[in-house]
C-alpha cells in the first residue's frame, strides 16, 4: 500500500485547500444564518471541477479514483457541512450510479452536464415505510409501453430542491420483495414530478433536503439504470461505493475541530495561564489527535482496497460508522474545551456538533453498518 498522493493529486488537493480557506470559510456563518450556499461559491466550485471528481475524463469529469476523491473530501471537510454535503452527494451517491452501471447512451446524456455542475444529482431511496429497510419501499413502477409510469414518495431527499438528475428506486414486481425493485434515471422536469417542501433539519443548513412525489410520473424505458429487478443490488453498491468519501469528509471536519480547538486552548487563559497547560485539556486534545491518526490511516486504505478492486464491503461499513463515531466524539470534546463558547451559535464548534450527529443516520445507520460487518464476518468465519 501507498498512501502517497500523485503530483495532479497534490496539485488539486492544496488548491482546494487554498479555495476552501480563502473562500468558502469567511462565508461558513453567512451560510448557517441564511440557509444557502453563496451563489458565487458554487459558480467557483463548478470552475474548479468539484462537481466532476467522480466522474471521467471522457464526459468532462476530473475522473479521480477513490484516493483522491478522499483526498479531495478531507479537505472540503473542514469547513461548513452544508456545502460540503451539497458537493459530496453530488459527487458521490447523487452521480455514481450512472458511472457505474449506466449505458453509454446514459453517460452521454448525463455525465457531460453533471460533470460542470449544471445538473446537480441526487438518490432517492428513503420513503416513510422503508429506510433502513429498503425492501419495503412502496413507491412503484408499471411498464406502459416505451414508459414506466411511477406512482409513490419519497422523503430526506439530499439535494432534493437543486437536484436535476435523481437516481430513484421504485418497485416494478412487489411480489418479489428486494428483488423486484429496479432503479431509473429520472429527470425534474419529467411529467408527474414535484418536489415537496424543504424539510427542516437540525443541522446541515445550505444543504435542503425535501420530499419527492411522483404521479403517474413518466419515464422512458431507456432510462432505467442497470438491469430490471436489480435496482436494490444497485442501491447497495451505490451506497458502499461513497463510504470511504463519506469517512473521509468526517475525517476533514475533525481536523479543522482539531484547529479550533488547539487555536482555543493557547489563545484562552484560566488561572494566569493559557488553559492548554491543564492536563485535562491536554488529554482531549491527545484523544482527539489520536482517534484523527487511526481515522486517516482506515480511511486511505479503505479508499486504496477500492482502487485495488479489492472486495471491501465490511471494510467501508467499518469506515462509514468508524469515521461518524470518530466525528461525534471530536465534536463533543471540541464543545467541553471551549465550555460556554462551544455551546454559542455565533461561534462554529456548536454548529460542528449539530452537524456531526446526522453522520450516524445518513447513507446507512450505524446500526446497519454492524449488520453489514456481522454479516461479512459470519461469511470469512464459516469458510
Amino acid at each position: 500500500m501507498n498512501f502517497s498522493f500523485s503530483e495532479d493529486i497534490e496539485s488539486i488537493r492544496k488548491g482546494v485547500r487554498k479555495f476552501i480557506r480563502e473562500e468558502v470559510e469567511p462565508v461558513a456563518m453567512e451560510i448557517e444564518k441564511n440557509d444557502e450556499v453563496p451563489e458565487n461559491i458554487i459558480e467557483m466550485s463548478k470552475e474548479m471541477g468539484l462537481f466532476g471528481l467522480s466522474i471521467p475524463e471522457e464526459y468532462g469529469g476530473l475522473g479521480l479514483d477513490m484516493v483522491g476523491k478522499c483526498a479531495v473530501y478531507e479537505e472540503i471537510g473542514k469547513t461548513h457541512n452544508g456545502y460540503t454535503t451539497l458537493i459530496g452527494a453530488h459527487t458521490g451517491i447523487g452521480s455514481v450510479g450512472i458511472v457505474e452501471l449506466g449505458t453509454e447512451e446514459q453517460k452521454q446524456k448525463y455525465l457531460p452536464k453533471m460533470a460542470t455542475g449544471e445538473w446537480i444529482g441526487a438518490f432517492a431511496l428513503t420513503e416513510p415505510s422503508a429506510g433502513s429497510n429498503a425492501a419495503a419501499l412502496k413507491t412503484t413502477a408499471v411498464r406502459k409501453g416505451d414508459k414506466y409510469i411511477i406512482n409513490g414518495s419519497k422523503h430526506y431527499i439530499t439535494n432534493a430542491v437543486e437536484g436535476h438528475v435523481f437516481t430513484v428506486m421504485a418497485s416494478t414486481d412487489p411480489s418479489k420483495g428486494a428483488k423486484g425493485i429496479t432503479s431509473f434515471i429520472v429527470e425534474k422536469d419529467f411529467p408527474g414530478f414535484k418536489v415537496g417542501a424543504v424539510e427542516e433539519k437540525m443541522g446541515l443548513r445550505g444543504s435542503h433536503s425535501a420530499e419527492l412525489f411522483f404521479d403517474n410520473m413518466e419515464v422512458p424505458v431507456e432510462n432505467v439504470l442497470g438491469e430490471e429487478g436489480q435496482g436494490y443490488i444497485n442501491a447497495l453498491k451505490i451506497l458502499a461505493n461513497g463510504r470511504a468519501g463519506l469517512a473521509a469528509r468526517n475525517l476533514g471536519s475533525s481536523e479543522r475541530l482539531l484547529e479550533h480547538c488547539m487555536d482555543y486552548a493557547f489563545e484562552r487563559e484560566q488561572f494566569g495561564k493559557p488553559i492548554f497547560e491543564n492536563q485535562a485539556i491536554q488529554h482531549m486534545l491527545a484523544e482527539i489527535s489520536t482517534q484523527i491518526e487511526v481515522l486517516r490511516a482506515m480511511t486511505y486504505r479503505v479508499a486504496w482496497m477500492t482502487d485495488d478492486k479489492q472486495r471491501v464491503i465490511k471494510e467501508a461499513a467499518i469506515a462509514k460508522m468508524y469515521g461518524s463515531d470518530v466525528y461525534n466524539r471530536v465534536a463533543d470534546l471540541a464543545v467541553q474545551i471551549h465550555a460556554g463558547i462551544g455551546y454559542m451559535k455565533d461561534y462554529p464548534i456548536e454548529r460542528y456538533y449539530r452537524d456531526a450527529r446526522i453522520t450516524k443516520i445518513y447513507e446507512g445507520t450505524s446500526e446497519i453498518q454492524k449488520n453489514i460487518i456481522a454479516a461479512q464476518l459470519k461469511k470469512e468465519y464459516k469458510k
